[in-house]
């Protein structure tokens, strides 16, 4: 993985670039030998390598950072609203070269059978504003309008990574690190059923290796980016964090989903998806596996998501006790 290549664009903008999906896809640009410009506002404390050049920024406000600038392409690691995607293009047009879009799985309209790809219906706004404020209901919704915001206006040739649950070491939503993180303190440990449910994810590094990738042949279209396929359950990949980094005695215990009908067991229990997960986490990966997909096992993410929050604090919305569901 992360073979170095012959540079085929001089400079290539990241928009974001600072963290977690960011930060992996130009760690992937510039380890394979291309020449980085970043764009962010410069909150987020940063290791970006030295070659990297870096604007500062707010896109819905100040793009003038990129004023006169031109570009063999552009990775789009943070449009949430139409405007994200509108202003980017009125502040760069042509000069973004090649554009490219994180978007998410959770565009899509919940398939209606297991095993759907790439040409499953995308969410549409109905009555919601396409500027809306990106909530856990709106989140999916305006995802889909920034890919069809994405092709009108940077055109057909453009391209769409859609990946499901996103792990690894500098999450900052910290949701695969809590599981790492509890089973590591072991003993009874609750988890949402049922345990059968299907999941699928994608490491941070191999989806910015994939995001290179495209970029390097200007690959257009949508890609499901996740893996694996067919899917293994919940059950199956807490079992594999726990072999890497529970002690002994710990014991998976599963909760009855009947039990946790509150959406705030969504928030206390990350990655759970429910009964969506029937259809959703069983997406088929075999046109991005046909473009170069390479997936890491799983084991290799959750050693290195323990080696980062090794000295981390335990948050305070994280579940500490496992709420009083082992009582």
């Amino acid at each position: 993985m992360g073979e170095r290549v012959a540079s085929l664009f001089v400079n290539v903008l990241v928009i974001g670039g600072s963290s977690f999906v960011g930060r992996a896809a130009v760690r992937a640009l510039v380890d394979r030998g291309h020449a980085v410009t970043t764009f962010n506002r410069g909150r987020t404390p940063s290791d970006t390598p030295t070659s990297v050049v870096r604007l500062f920024g707010d896109r819905r406000e100040d793009l003038s950072a990129l004023a006169g600038l031109s570009f063999d392409a552009t990775v789009d690691a943070i449009a949430y609203q139409r405007r994200d995607v509108e202003l980017l293009f009125d502040a760069l047009g042509d000069r973004a070269g090649y554009y490219q879009q994180i978007s998410t799985v959770a565009a899509y309209e919940p398939p209606s059978f297991e095993g759907a790809n790439e040409s499953a219906p995308l969410l549409q706004l109905g009555e919601i504003d396409p500027n809306a404020p990106v909530t856990s209901e709106t989140y999916g919704v305006l995802k889909a309008e920034c890919e069809r915001t994405g092709r009108e206006l940077f055109g057909l040739s453009s391209g769409y990574l859609r990946p499901t649950y996103i792990i690894g070491s500098h999450d900052h939503t910290l949701r695969f690190p809590y599981w790492v993180a509890r089973l590591s303190r072991g003993g009874r440990v609750a988890f949402p059923g049922p345990r059968h449910l299907p999941f699928q994810w994608i490491d941070a590094r191999d989806l910015g290796e994939f995001s290179a990738r495209l970029v390097e042949g200007r690959v257009s279209g949508a890609f499901n980016v996740l893996g694996p396929s067919p899917s293994v359950s919940f059950g199956e990949m807490l079992e594999v964090v726990a072999s890497r980094v529970a002690p002994p005695g710990t014991t998976l215990v599963e909760i009855d989903s009947a039990r946790l009908s509150d959406p705030e067991w969504r928030q206390r229990f990350p990655l759970w998806s429910g009964p969506l997960a029937e259809t959703l986490m069983t997406l088929d990966n075999s046109a991005a596996l046909a473009q170069g997909l390479l997936l890491r096992p799983l084991e290799e993410s959750v050693d290195d998501t323990a080696a980062w929050f090794a000295d981390t604090e335990w948050p305070e919305r994280w579940l500490s006790d496992d709420g009083g569901l082992l009582d």
